[in-house]
Order: structure tokens, then sequence, then C-alpha cells
């Protein structure tokens, strides 16, 4: 079911509910550049978890309105104004790769409407004092991080002629990330059927504009507007340890941050295995059991 809700500020947002509309209440963040129609579990899962999943087009990306010098805080309050709309006291948020720092957020700044958080190949902040940033992650993405920080102007030029090119031919961008892919990470974008998502999810988050895309590259490299410290609520931190485009080095470092984290390190995998975690995750985070199965010296409890 797809519903276009009204921002505080009088933005519109795109909204796409899927599974139970009776079941229990989980936010989906999308990766980045990404969309509503992004990774999901398929609607048996939900139906059979008893969720509903909510997911929505950050602003700029799809069918939502851009928020011109947003930061990762803002995600909060078009979160709110959805659940609202919806009829949503309390619920469970997910954010993957891009999506992750922004569920960190409603985690740190709405915990009396969340009841637990699950962050999948995050990004820590870009100012994490002690984290070498950069280490461990592909060119690609140094660069255009770099370039978010010290030029946003040239980031968004840039982005603005790429992301034409993706628009006319989606599968572009899948054979730009190949060339820095893990194996592990070539064999879950091999498979036909997330291809075929992945290409549908860049296409709607690209349909319009870059903005969305732009603006979360600059977001992500500027100060978030909240402490992960100061997160008081129960977090699930999953990172594959061979990922290039997000470094584990920056989930180690939030778990160390959060003090209510458990981090799930998983030696042999990389970003993209975070797809197939997804139901395990959601039945973390409605069924109240211990953090998905990984090698347990894997687990490494923040605070």
């Amino acid at each position: 079911m797809r519903d276009r809700v009204r921002a505080a500020d009088g933005r519109h947002l795109m909204v796409e509910r899927m599974g139970d509309p009776r079941g229990r209440p989980v936010f989906l963040l999308h990766g980045t550049p990404g969309s509503r129609l992004g990774p999901a579990p398929r609607g048996m899962v939900l139906y059979q978890r008893h969720t509903q999943l909510i997911a929505y087009d950050r602003p700029g990306y799809g069918g939502s309105d851009r928020h011109e010098g947003r930061r990762i805080k803002d995600v909060v309050e078009d979160v709110r104004a959805i659940a609202d709309a919806l009829g949503l006291e309390r619920f469970a948020v997910v954010g993957r790769s891009g999506g992750a720092p922004h569920a960190l957020a409603c985690a740190a700044l709405m915990p009396e409407r969340i009841t637990r958080t699950a962050a999948l190949v995050s990004l820590a902040p870009r100012d994490a004092a002690g984290l070498d940033w950069f280490d461990g992650m592909a060119a690609s993405n140094v660069q255009a991080y770099s370039t978010a920080a010290d030029d946003p102007e040239s980031l968004a030029a840039s982005f603005i002629v790429r992301s034409a090119q993706i628009r006319r031919d989606p599968v572009r961008l899948l054979d730009d990330l190949r060339r820095e892919l893990t194996d592990s990470d070539r064999l879950v974008v091999n498979d036909a059927g997330i291809r075929s998502m992945l290409l549908r999810n860049f296409s709607e988050g690209l349909r319009h504009s870059a903005w969305g895309w732009i603006d979360d590259a600059i977001a992500f490299c500027r100060p978030w507007g909240f402490d992960p410290a100061r997160i008081t609520g129960r977090v699930l931190l999953w990172h594959g340890v061979k990922d290039v485009f997000a470094p584990v080095g920056h989930s180690r470092w939030l778990a160390g941050q959060i003090p209510g984290a458990t981090a799930v390190l998983e030696p042999a995998a990389a970003h993209f295995d975070a797809f197939p975690m997804l139901p395990r995750v959601l039945d973390w985070l409605l069924d109240e059991r211990e953090p998905p199965d990984a090698p347990r010296p894997a687990l490494v409890p923040g605070g």
C-alpha cells in the first residue's frame, strides 16, 4: 500500500507499507542511493512474523520532496510524521548502509517511541574520535566522501551527471560497483532476483534527480546532530568484516560508544550480505530474541 504523507514543514514523503497491515510495525530506512523499493523481506516472511514494514523515500529520492541542507537528525521528524499519519505509537526501526545512521538518529532522539533499533553496515560520524574513517574503504567512496566534505558543489555537479547516466541505464551503477565488489558481495549481487530489485530500487530513487544521493553524502560528512553515546535503547549493529563500502571499523567504533549495543561482526561477510540478514534481524527487533547467530568471538558488547 502506498501513501503520500505531509511532513511537518509541508514537504511530501512517499511511503510504502508492506506485509500484514495489522502486524507489529517496523520502519525500514533504505541505503544510499536508494528508495522505498529497496531490499526488504518478502511478503510471506512479513506475514509469518505478523509484521508491517514501513519504508519511505528519504527527501530528494523517488517521490519525496527535497529537504535542502538536511542533517542526519532531521530524519526523526519525518519518521514521526509518518508514524503519526499511520496511527503508530511505538515501533522498531532498522536501517541498512546509508539508512543505518538515520536509524541511530531515531534511537537517540525519539527513544519514547522506538522499541528496538538495528543498524546494518553503518557508517560512523565523520568526526568520530580515534577512528580512521577511510581505513579499508573503497577508492570510489573515499573520493566521494572527501569531495562531499571539502567541495560539496563539485560533488553535486558530478552526481547530477552520474545520476542522469544511471536513469538512462540503471545497469551502469551496478557495473560501476562491480569493480570494487568483494567475492562475497559479487555472489549476492549476481543473484537474478536481487539484481532485478536493485535496478528497480536505483531507478526509483534517482528518477527525478540526484539530490537525495547528494544530500545523503554531504550529511554523512557533517555533524549528525546527536551523540551516539546518548542512545539508551537496545541496538543491534551488524557488519560484514570484509565490507569495503562502509568498513567494519565504523561499527566497532559505534559499539564502543552506544551503551546498549551489541555488534555482530561476520568474518566472511561483506556489504551486500546485509540483504539476506533482514529476516533474522526482524526476529530480533520484534521477538526480543538474542542477536542473529554469529561466531561467538564476533559478538562485541557495546559500552
